[in-house]
């Protein structure tokens, strides 16, 4: 399956924070043909390992969330659902906004919105409060309370769509693109001579804070690891400072939170391989599953490598096919580069 299909395959997919069940099952299909074993934890994270056969051998782990931000249904009144967020949502951005509740039989919804011709010119200029929006299932208050039991959780509609032949758009971008770029770069290894095991972590729950990585890491024992994420592409209302850009290739992590031999081997492996690549510079918390990698057990040598999409937490994430494709190709050329000392 070419990269971009995996994406949009699992993309599709309606798996918030803590119920992650159909994104488990699909990753563990594609999964499957590349990897010896595939095993669950408590949190539900996918666990699979990749054997090389060779006595004593390293492990390097692969790590991407799986899980995406979310509703939860906390109350119904009239008909109209009460809701929470999962995971971090802009309330500006909620309003007329389109909904899949995650019932059995999941129901379109839409959450509610004022006209502009009713509002006042105050009203207009206030800030959303999410506490006051509600989800129209057109329902009455019978049938809405027979339908969705309290703490259903819901998602955004749709799934991926192109802007052109390179350019996708869509939900949950943030994180599962990670996870397909993680199971194409397993399709390429399979057919190659490895010197590491390797794991993959498809972890749960990063958008409630990292809360996946911390059991899934500690209980795979991994000698290195990469942590892929997603990072901010630039807009033309963006800080150019405080982002990347897209078509430019991976953005490595640089900073005090990641191993700097692996950091650099993944540089050196880009520069040798002509890989393009960018740097983010990161001076603290990387924000991203990595922050709890590398401190769990006795320390875990840990990097960072992210893809830079537009419009994070949205429904529309804007992402290049081509990052997407030469992180693949990172990854592939830096677990061949692997010598037998490992990294230091």
């Amino acid at each position: 399956m070419l990269l971009k299909e995996l994406i949009t395959d699992l993309c599709g997919l309606s798996a918030p924070s803590g119920f992650e069940e159909r994104a488990f099952a699909r990753a563990k299909e594609l999964l499957s043909p590349y990897v010896d074993e595939i095993k669950t934890d408590a949190l539900g994270n996918l666990i699979a390992l990749k054997r090389c056969g060779k006595e004593g051998a390293k492990t390097l782990m692969f790590d991407a969330h799986m899980d995406e931000i979310g509703l939860i249904v906390t109350g119904i009144e009239k008909g109209f659902l009460r809701f929470a967020n999962i995971g971090g949502i802009d309330p500006r951005m909620l309003p007329a906004r389109e909904i899949k509740v995650l019932t059995e039989s999941p129901i379109f919804g839409v959450i509610d919105t004022m006209p502009p011709h009713a509002l006042s010119e105050e009203e207009m200029d206030k800030t959303i409060d999410a506490k006051k929006l509600f989800i129209d299932i057109g329902m009455c208050d019978e049938e809405a309370k027979k339908r969705v039991p309290l703490g259903t959780p819901a998602v955004f509609a749709g799934g991926v769509d192109e802007l052109n032949e390179n350019v996708l758009c869509g939900k949950s971008l943030d994180d599962r693109s990670c996870v397909a770029i993680i199971i194409k770069t397993m399709e390429l290894l399979s057919e190659k001579d490895l010197i590491v095991d390797i794991c993959c972590l498809f972890s749960t729950q990063e958008e409630l804070g990292t809360r996946g990585a911390i059991t899934g890491a500690y209980g795979a024992q991994p000698d290195y690891a990469i942590a892929l994420d997603v990072t901010f592409a630039s807009t033309p209302d963006s800080k150019k400072s405080e982002v990347l850009e897209m078509r430019k290739g991976p953005a490595i992590g640089v900073g005090p939170s990641m191993n700097r031999n692996i950091t650099n081997m993944l540089i050196e492996t880009a520069k040798e391989k002509n890989i393009p690549y960018q740097l983010e510079i990161m001076g603290g918390d990387s924000g991203t599953n990595g922050w709890v990698i590398q401190v769990c057990r006795e320390g875990i040598v840990t990097g960072i490598v992210s893809l830079p999409i537009r419009y994070m937490h949205s429904p529309v994430e804007t992402m290049d096919i081509s990052d997407a494709e030469a992180i693949v190709n990172l990854l592939t050329e830096f677990t061949l580069k692997l010598g037998d000392d490992g990294i230091a």
